[in-house]
């Protein structure tokens, strides 16, 4: 294939691609690996990826995107660049289309700076696409239509929340509380609870395998190990998914509180239409067990788990960005 219009999903936690005509091609974690004597970066990824809390002194894992936006635009621009070639291959004789997916409630500023590291990134042209948009369109959701729908995007820096209607957002909201928040608030927790210190990778298992945002109907366990603050020694300790739901509340109410919000500023036209049609999560946050049940529990509201949470934004990303080059051929 010579060429290849592409959509992007750059996201805090995962950059995923989609390759039009071949679907999700690439998902791999946003973390670059360099040298911080040197600059030069070695490794993307998953690779990069394992070297996080592990490396020597000189050798700096690090996530160029915080909350949604670049926060090292050098380096978003070389990871980028390489997984595009990873993608599309060596052999792409004409520069993509790509279009790339940005918080709703970014800055102008965040916007230029993704639509330039696009470009230096080997883009032909570079169109861009709020999440909750993509999201939707990536849920299988016909977004065109005159009804309400709603969509909440819970990635790993930002939780997008909008109502969408004939093709454009009507109301909207950017919290910058998600799946990186959730980590941090179990790590806090271990810290405060049980005297142990332990690792981001550590807390996503924990959130992983016994994370709840509403009460269950079994308890399940986990072992967790660790450093003991007070000996400096490891430690064991067995956490319950009732206290992952402890610790996650603070997170999950924000979370709440933002949706209420965005419903009490929907025109009452379209919240008679969500109130029908339900309220659709997406994005790898939304995987947090009991979250469908907590937001039902909230605002009366039935909700539901797109099919494919983890992939909706870039197939969305990717389907918008089939649609523009089959528009601009006709």
């Amino acid at each position: 294939m010579s060429y290849s219009d592409i959509g992007i999903d750059l996201g805090t936690a995962s950059i995923l691609v989609y390759v039009r005509g071949r679907g999700v091609v690439l998902k791999e974690p946003s973390v670059v690996a360099y040298n911080r004597d040197t600059d030069k970066i070695l490794a993307f990824g998953e690779d990069a990826r394992q070297m996080l809390g592990r490396t020597p002194g000189n050798i700096v894992a690090v996530r160029p995107l915080r909350e949604g936006v670049i926060s090292d635009y050098q380096i978003t621009e070389q990871m980028m660049k390489h997984f595009i070639r990873k993608a599309l291959g060596r052999w792409v004789f004409r520069r993509p289309i790509i279009a790339v997916c940005v918080p709703s409630e970014v800055t102008e500023v965040e916007r230029k700076a993704v639509e330039d590291a696009a470009l230096i990134a080997g883009a032909k042209s570079v169109e861009i696409i709020e999440e909750p948009l993509a999201a939707a369109i990536g849920a299988g959701i016909d977004i065109v239509k005159p009804c309400g729908n709603m969509i909440v995007d819970i990635g790993g820096g930002t939780t997008d929340i909008a109502v969408i209607s004939l093709g454009y957002t009507v109301v909207s909201a950017s919290v910058r509380i998600a799946g990186d928040d959730f980590d941090t608030a179990i790590v806090k927790y271990m810290r405060k609870k049980h005297n142990l210190l332990i690792g981001d990778r550590t807390a996503e298992d924990i959130k992983i395998h016994i994370g709840s945002a509403y009460p269950r109907a079994e308890t399940d366990y986990m072992d967790v190990r660790g450093r003991n603050l007070v000996t400096g020694l490891p430690k064991t300790v067995k956490v319950s998914s009732e206290e992952t739901e402890e610790a996650l509340r603070e997170c999950t109410d924000q979370i709440i509180k933002e949706i209420h919000d965005v419903l009490e500023r929907t025109p009452p036209e379209l919240s008679a239409d969500i109130a029908e049609r339900g309220i659709v999560l997406t994005g790898g946050g939304s995987l947090l067990r009991g979250l469908e049940d907590l937001i039902s529990a909230k605002t009366g509201i039935n909700t539901m788990t797109a099919e494919d949470p983890m992939t909706a934004v870039a197939i969305g990303t990717g389907r918008y960005v089939e649609f523009l080059s089959e528009s601009r051929n006709r």
